[in-house]
């Protein structure tokens, strides 16, 4: 049979893109795994999504649509994919994966190790398949420790590494979470790196790779950097979590009339701050003109720093700090970043026509690079939209793709047959 999916990277026309001629079967759902390969296809990846036939559940819980099934943040997470729609369960479908593994660069899924190995989509027999293959498993927690298979959720992981227990030493009040999936979102970008490398040495290496990402210990890794702070040291010279981030004033300034988001880490810009206040006295008090003053008088500056700043609403703020180069800007709400005039001006938000959903928002890939314009080269897809186009670049007839959709192996969205 020959593979369609197989064409060599070197023959695929759309040049300009950085990843043009990679071939990604992406099995995973909600965040984590959707919006690593997002970002890949943003550059140029060829990402085929292979769904159940009741599709990514991120779909379903996050909010409605004007079509079912095609939530907003699904939308903003699936870009430039296809989708294929097959239920691994039933006869002959597993085969079908197998010829789609056989032209691909990368296999990513994060579902748990008995489901994969169920359906066979575990390494070893990947690799079997696929000699070059990345393999790239995303999981809650590392295969070598007690959590390997527990279940992971993004709230189960801000708690479990300690991140929902900072507004708590904050402000001593209870622990809560970032209102964000902010542990999915940054292992996210991780997988995408991990893929990147092995895309990378593979070009002088050959062989299949297998990739594990966990998401527990990725997050671990980034706040214990930055939290670790006087136990970084043995013996400790102090304790952990960094005391300018913990004070309860290290949060956005109330102003007259609202709040703005300021940052002085240099002594210059402390002493430019001052001079916006037009308090130069305080450039000579020990206390603060100096970082190591600072850093012990934290609650003090923070103090200072919030009388000076209730005296005057936000524009005036925002003008005066730019005017003294001071890092500063409004504390947006997420309607009011839409109407931030650089937000306006960079035309990060656009507006486009989806082929189902209407007139939709778009969030455009924000780096730029020599030789690659960014660009929505296919609309998030409905469950199963490419089904029968894939399988025919898989060589399979239209009776045999046709028995397919009506045993339930496969689904295609109505409407959208190639």
């Amino acid at each position: 049979m020959t593979h369609a999916l197989t064409t060599p990277r070197h023959c695929i026309g759309a040049a300009q893109l950085p990843l043009a001629g990679f071939r990604i079967l992406d099995v995973t759902s909600a965040v984590v795994g959707p919006y690593a390969t997002q970002v890949l296809a943003d550059y140029g990846a060829a990402v085929t999504k292979l769904e159940h036939p009741s599709g990514d559940i991120i779909r379903w819980i996050s909010g409605r649509s004007p079509t079912p099934g095609m939530s907003g943040k699904f939308m903003h997470m699936n870009r430039n994919k296809r989708s294929i729609a097959l239920d691994l369960k039933k006869p002959g479908t597993r085969e079908t994966v197998y010829d789609l593994l056989r032209g691909s660069d990368v296999f990513v899924n994060n579902m748990r190790t008995d489901a994969v190995r169920k359906l066979g989509l575990d390494f070893d027999t990947l690799k079997a398949i696929n000699p070059e293959l990345i393999y790239c498993n995303i999981v809650g927690f590392g295969t070598s420790g007690p959590y390997a298979e527990r279940p992971a959720y993004d709230s189960i992981l801000q708690g479990g590494t300690g991140l929902a227990s900072l507004f708590a030493a904050q402000d001593g009040g209870e622990p809560r979470y970032v209102p964000y999936v902010v542990v999915d979102r940054t292992a996210a970008l991780m997988v995408a790196n991990a893929i990147l490398v092995a895309l990378l040495a593979r070009e002088s290496q050959a062989g299949a790779r297998y990739i594990e990402v966990p998401m527990f210990e990725s997050y671990a890794s980034l706040l214990l950097s930055e939290h670790l702070y006087g136990e970084t040291f043995e013996p400790a010279i102090g304790s952990s979590g960094d005391k300018r981030l913990l004070d309860a004033n290290a949060r956005p300034v109330k102003t007259l009339d609202g709040h703005i988001c300021i940052t002085t880490n240099t002594d210059a810009q402390v002493l430019a701050l001052f001079d916006a206040f037009g308090r130069p006295d305080l450039k000579q008090d020990q206390r603060f003109n100096n970082a190591p003053g600072r850093i012990d008088h934290i609650k003090e500056f923070f103090q200072v720093r919030a009388e000076e700043i209730a005296r005057q609403g936000t524009a005036h703020w925002v003008r005066v700090l730019a005017e003294h180069d001071i890092p500063a800007m409004p504390c947006h709400t997420v309607d009011s970043l839409l109407r931030d005039p650089h937000m306006v001006d960079v035309g990060l938000v656009r507006t486009v026509d989806h082929p189902t959903q209407g007139r939709v928002k778009d969030i455009k890939v924000p780096v730029s690079m020599t030789g690659f314009e960014p660009s929505l080269r296919i609309p998030a897809p409905r469950i199963g939209e490419h089904t029968t186009e894939i399988l025919r670049e898989l060589g399979l007839d239209d009776a045999t793709i046709g028995r397919m959709i009506a045993d339930g192996a496969a689904v295609q969205a109505q409407g959208t047959d190639a």
